[in-house]
């Protein structure tokens, strides 16, 4: 009785999780323009619902520009933290943790203050977004989609 009950726990626990993980987003910052001058972003997150779990994907050329996590003083006034490294990858992912407002900007040259290149969104709770529609960004399986789906076959097949 005891095995047949942890069994149940176990595929209710892993099915938890392959629902968490397959809900979460990928935004690509700025869509099809990427991280770059000039680009409204503002307008860019104003009909996105970004979630916990979601993450954002900042592309851009790396010989040109960065990102920094900010707080809303330092976005306001495009300063460059500095105790802060910057994510300069050209291709980064920013997961996000936890719920409430998140600032990013460029820390190169005047890219904050002139050339538009700071975001500001809000995230709201984990609870799953609606299901996309064809102008939304795609739903992107991360490894952890992968290990959670795993460990629930196995839990089928093996326990």
């Amino acid at each position: 009785m005891a095995s047949s009950s942890a069994r149940l726990a176990l595929i209710v626990v892993s099915m938890g999780l392959l629902w968490s993980v397959g809900t979460a987003t990928d935004y690509v910052v700025g869509d099809d323009k990427g991280w770059s001058l000039d680009f409204n972003y503002t307008q860019w997150a104003h009909d996105k619902d970004f979630h916990v779990g979601d993450r954002l994907v900042f592309k851009y050329d790396k010989k040109k520009h960065n990102v920094f996590k900010v707080n809303g003083t330092l976005f306001n006034s495009c300063t460059v933290p500095n105790d802060t490294e910057p994510f300069s990858s050209g291709h980064d992912f920013i997961s996000l943790e936890t719920e409430g407002r998140k600032w990013y900007i460029c820390g190169k040259s005047d890219h904050c203050v002139n050339r538009q290149m700071k975001l500001l969104i809000n995230v709201g709770s984990a609870a799953p977004a609606p299901a996309p529609t064809s102008g939304a960004p795609h739903s992107l399986p991360s490894s952890s989609f992968y290990i959670a789906a795993t460990l629930a076959i196995a839990a089928i097949l093996f326990v």
